[in-house]
């Protein structure tokens, strides 16, 4: 597919951009970079002008100076008045890029149309927020490459990471690309953000979508903000992981098709 490459805020973020339609935007996870929609972007593109974004840290997107929510909304909503984003764009964000998408449903509800929650938690209970300081120490001691496998069992199934044990250094890999400090910022954001008392306030149209055996972020997770939200819709992928548009891209699909207009 042919990519658009972008960048804004003086080159602090960065982002590619493929198909042409209504705007969509993709925020990928913590543990991923976006070509863990790489599976989907074709379905997506087919009817969309699809902008993925590279959060902080990722690709030449640069790290923000403060590990708050709050900076990380601000940069995305550089991408949206720099890109061009339209009102009615649809916003899809797995992971950590799910937290960051529902801040800034949150704060900017009249520049989203829609929502679509990928394994995304409103905030962590305490063996969550201490499974992320843990994940940061090890980086800071030993570098990314050290949580490859934390990593890759965080983000697929039991049985798929049996049957793929490649997706480690595929993990790795990853890792190794990404600002080590950038990383930390997130996982101190993750440890303290807390959406959940805002969730009653939300007005953007919104669907949860959750692997049945995410580690990273339980389906309990998502749906006590599937639960919070008046009006929104989950939908559980059995035998899925933490990231379904890679590990069961037809399922992911057909889970959002209806919301998102595919």
């Amino acid at each position: 597919m042919e990519m658009q490459q972008l960048t804004a805020g003086h080159g602090a973020l960065t982002a590619v951009r493929t198909g042409a339609g209504r705007d969509l935007v993709v925020l990928h996870s913590l543990l991923a970079d976006r070509h863990a929609f790489d599976p989907v972007l074709p379905a997506l593109a087919a009817k969309h002008r699809v902008t993925l974004f590279n959060l902080p840290g990722f690709h030449g997107s640069q790290r923000t100076m403060l590990a708050l929510m709050d900076a990380y909304v601000a940069v995305i909503e550089d991408g949206f008045d720099e890109f061009g984003i339209a009102d009615d764009v649809v916003v899809i964000g797995n992971g950590f890029g799910g937290t960051v998408a529902l801040a800034f449903a949150l704060a900017h509800p009249e520049r989203i149309s829609k929502l679509v929650l990928s394994d995304a938690a409103a905030c962590f209970p305490p063996e969550g927020r201490r499974q992320f300081a843990v994940m940061a120490q090890k980086v800071a001691d030993n570098g990314l490459g050290s949580i490859a496998e934390i990593a890759a069992r965080r983000v697929f199934s039991p049985l798929y990471l049996a049957s793929h044990p490649e997706k480690i250094e595929e993990c790795k890999q990853v890792l190794l690309a990404i600002d080590p400090k950038a990383f930390q910022a997130a996982c101190t954001i993750l440890q303290e953000t807390d959406l959940s008392v805002l969730l009653r306030h939300m007005r953007v149209p919104t669907l949860v979508v959750c692997g049945e055996y995410d580690q990273a972020t339980p389906p309990a997770l998502n749906k006590a903000v599937a639960d919070c939200i008046a009006g929104a819709r989950y939908v559980e992928l059995p035998g899925c992981g933490h990231c379904p548009p890679l590990e069961q891209p037809e399922q992911f699909l057909a889970a959002i098709k209806g919301f998102v207009g595919l």
